[in-house]
């Protein structure tokens, strides 16, 4: 497991000037630490008053998203149908009905054809169930082919940035030559992860990664992806129903009214325990 340590800090400038953190972090807004001054990241994902039917109890809403080139964002309220029409939304796979996604400033509805798709995609990695593995081929295999699919073997150079990535993701060595379909499901979750931020995404997008995971690894899970994520510089956003894991893997974490399509500051209140995935 990967080490995390928080680090030291007091309230930022624009906190002491009474700006509202919650608006401050959805503006992806930092401080200089020197001069005090609030400067404005620009966005790597936005989605400004979204609308998608989805054949659901009620369409999916998004009122407005903006995350920032290397901000880490938990999303709770979104079901896995609901999480899976957000990943295909935020990738340009499927349109909105109304309201529009941009992904590095351009529009999804400006892509032109399936290259200019493929391009626009692959500055996402997707950790996701839905992410095809190969289980017969081993995990040194299956890490191998965002590089190449000349894997039988892999050639040196390509094994050797796979063995990379297995350590990133703290695949232990002892796994390298089994065959996917052997592997427990978490570390199953760890080869999807390391597929993910094969090629060096802008954002990552976690699509109910922790349901997968017993409840005394969700915290660590979630630490070591965010630590990946910020060596990486890459943006996060997890779509999940686990607190625990929204808390772990994300500075911010936001709750959707599914009615609205607000997303609010913070998990939602319940009677009882928080739901998995």
């Amino acid at each position: 497991m990967l080490g995390c340590r928080a680090l030291p800090g007091g309230p930022s400038r624009a906190a002491t000037l009474g700006a509202p953190a919650g608006r401050i972090a959805a503006l992806g807004a930092t401080t200089d630490l020197h001069h005090g001054l609030l400067v404005v990241t620009p966005a790597v994902l936005e989605l400004n008053g979204i609308s998608k039917d989805y054949r659901g109890l009620r369409p999916l809403r998004i009122a407005e998203l903006r995350v920032a080139a290397g901000e880490h964002v938990a999303i709770l309220g979104l079901d896995r149908a609901a999480a899976e029409v957000f990943v295909n939304l935020a990738t340009g796979a499927t349109l909105p009905d109304a309201g529009q996604v941009r992904v590095l400033g351009r529009p999804t509805s400006a892509i032109t054809d399936g290259a200019d798709w493929l391009a626009t995609v692959d500055r996402f990695g997707i950790v996701s169930s839905r992410a095809v593995l190969l289980d017969r081929l081993t995990v040194i295999q299956n890490l191998a082919m965002p590089f190449t699919l000349d894997i039988e073997p892999p050639p040196d150079d390509v094994r050797a940035r796979a063995e990379t990535l297995a350590r990133e993701v703290c695949l232990p060595e002892s796994s390298w030559t089994r065959p996917v379909a052997a592997l427990e499901a978490t570390a199953a979750l760890r080869v999807r992860f390391g597929r993910a931020i094969a090629l060096d995404p802008a954002v990552l997008l976690l699509e109910h990664v922790s349901g997968v995971v017993g409840r005394d690894e969700v915290a660590g899970l979630g630490a070591e992806m965010r630590a990946v994520a910020a060596r990486r510089g890459a943006a996060l956003v997890a779509a999940t129903t686990d607190e625990a894991f929204a808390h772990a893997v994300a500075a911010r974490v936001l709750t959707l009214e599914p009615a609205t399509g607000r997303l609010k500051e913070g998990p939602r209140r319940r009677w009882f325990g928080g739901g998995l995935g």
